[in-house]
This record gives C-alpha cells, structure tokens and sequence, in this order.
C-alpha cells in the first residue's frame, strides 16, 4: 500500500526586530556606535551599507524605535512624499527607489526640517547606480558606515537561532557540517535552515547530514562563480565613532540591552 503524500503547510516565519534578537559581532561594531549617536552624523544624515541578510533591516528597526523615527518603505517614495512626521526618518533599501526625484524630495525635506535620516543599501553610496545627479551628489556627500564580513561566532549564533525560531533541532555535529561548508554570509545562513526545514518536513524526519549536504550543494551550486561585493567606509566623511571622540548623546539609553549570546 502506497504511503499517504505528507503536505507541509506554508509556515510564515517572520523576522524579529528586538533588540535582544540582534547578534553582536565585531563585523556590525561600528554601524552599532554611529546609530547610538545620530546627533554627530554630519548633515543629521547617514547611510548604513550591507550586503543581503547582514542585519541592516534589524539595526534600521531597533534604531528606529529607540528614536521614534518614522520607518518609510523605499516602494512608497513615488511623486511628491509627504514631509516626515516625525524628527527622525528611517528608509530601508534606499538604492533599491523606484523614483529617484522622490528619493531626492525626501532628502531635502528632510534637511529642510533638520530630520535625522538613515538610510540603508546594499552598495555603498560611490556606487550606487543613481541617474539623477544631485540625487548622486547628495547621497554621496552622506556620511557611510558599512557592516563587515561575517565571523564564526556571528554565523554559529544566527544558524542556532533561525533553527530554534522553526523549531529545528541542529545538532552542534550537523551544525559544524554545514558551517564549514556554506558561503560564510548571514544570507547563505539563512537559505541553508529554511531549505534544511522544508526538506526535513517532507522527508518526514529530523535533519541528517545527507540533507544538509544536498541543501549545501544545491545553494554552492548556484553561487558558484558569483563573487561578492566587498563594503567599505569608503566616504571621507567617516571619523573614528568611538564612545571618547563623540558627544555625550542626550536620549535615555534603550531598556533592554542587546544580547550577544543566543
């Protein structure tokens, strides 16, 4: 007799922006020390650059809710926006805009209203693709800080974590299997538990090295060839955002500290 076909259900697993979510790690140092102190950005501006899956969402969302900024979706800049509501604005993706002349609109409303505006991409800001030249003029006169590559302490965490977040047991074996095997990227990371949860479920069983081997293979494969874009604090604008060369900030500190251990 045939076995009954196993469904899996499609289980959202939505992101958590805590600040207690977050994992520490040398390669987010310095992006962490300037969003503490948005009253040094020059022009009250900056842009934070990462490459897919490096935790820039989730520092825009805790620094978002720390200053009460207004979070504004790139896809809605179109037209003429609206001024920001708030005094501090937060725009996710900002490289990814459908309508650079918005983008540009914002940006001046925002100086206009002395706003604190962060800014997030992918790219750092010399190169960014930008059609508009004041647009590029101004993107690129921002101050910039970019999240480093990834460590092993950073990628271990976040594997558990996104494990745990699906219910997935990992053992700490399986776990070094498949670290030493991965594209060392938060993003790899990711794809590699949300793939190795799928096929579990329909192996109808618990991860095993074979699994994982066929994931890992599977997303080598594709990114076989494509060589990653390195991120640096290329704007020399950047200054050294250590505690002792920067102004005592006059907010109160957040009420939960953000954790380094999973």
């Amino acid at each position: 007799m045939p076995q009954p076909r196993q469904f899996i259900l499609p289980f959202s697993h939505a992101p958590h922006y805590a600040d207690e979510d977050f994992v520490e790690s040398p390669s987010n140092q310095d992006a962490r020390a300037w969003l503490d102190r948005p009253q040094s950005w020059p022009q009250s501006r900056l842009v934070l650059s990462g490459p897919e899956g490096s935790g820039k969402t989730h520092l825009l969302h805790m620094w978002a809710q720390r200053f009460q900024a207004e979070v504004r979706p790139v896809q809605s800049l179109r037209g003429l926006p609206e001024p920001p509501k708030t005094s501090a604005l937060a725009i996710d993706d900002a490289d990814e805009a459908p309508d650079e002349a918005a983008l540009f609109h914002v940006l001046n409303l925002a100086a206009e209203a002395r706003v604190l505006l962060l800014l997030t991409a992918r790219l750092a800001p010399a190169i960014w693709q930008i059609g508009l030249p004041d647009l590029a003029s101004r993107v690129r006169s921002s101050a910039h800080v970019a999240i480093g590559p990834a460590d092993e302490p950073l990628l271990r965490t976040l594997l558990v974590r996104l494990a745990s977040d699906r219910q997935l047991i990992i053992p700490s074996a399986l776990a070094d299997f498949m670290l030493l095997r991965l594209p060392r990227t938060q993003a790899a990371v990711r794809e590699a538990v949300a793939r190795l949860d799928r096929v579990s479920m329909a192996a109808g069983g618990h991860p095993n090295r074979a699994l994982a081997a066929a994931v890992i293979a599977e997303i080598s494969d594709r990114d076989a060839g494509a060589g990653e874009t390195r991120h640096q604090n290329d704007n020399p604008m950047i200054f050294d955002p250590s505690p002792a060369l920067l102004p005592a900030m006059p907010v109160n500190p957040p009420s939960k500290p953000v954790r380094s251990n999973p």
